[in-house]
């Protein structure tokens, strides 16, 4: 069974990569990260304690990180 992350891990790893908090609709979090040839835009869902394995590997391609990236 993968490991199940939580949305406030998911968040303090992605300011840490450098993502920057942009705005929240609902319980949606919005970060951004401004690179030298596009803008890469990652939605999270916000205070959940566990984020489902799906939904993890869509944050992973929408913030073009890997999953050893997660891993404290």
């Amino acid at each position: 069974m993968p490991k199940l992350y939580s949305s406030s891990h998911i968040t303090k790893v992605l300011q840490r990569m450098g993502f920057v908090y942009v705005s929240q609709k609902g319980s949606h979090a919005k970060f951004q990260k401004h690179t030298v040839s596009s803008t890469l835009t990652v939605i999270v869902k916000a205070n959940k304690k566990e984020i489902p394995y799906g939904i993890f590997k869509s944050i992973l391609r929408q913030s073009k990180l890997e999953e050893k990236d997660f891993n404290i």
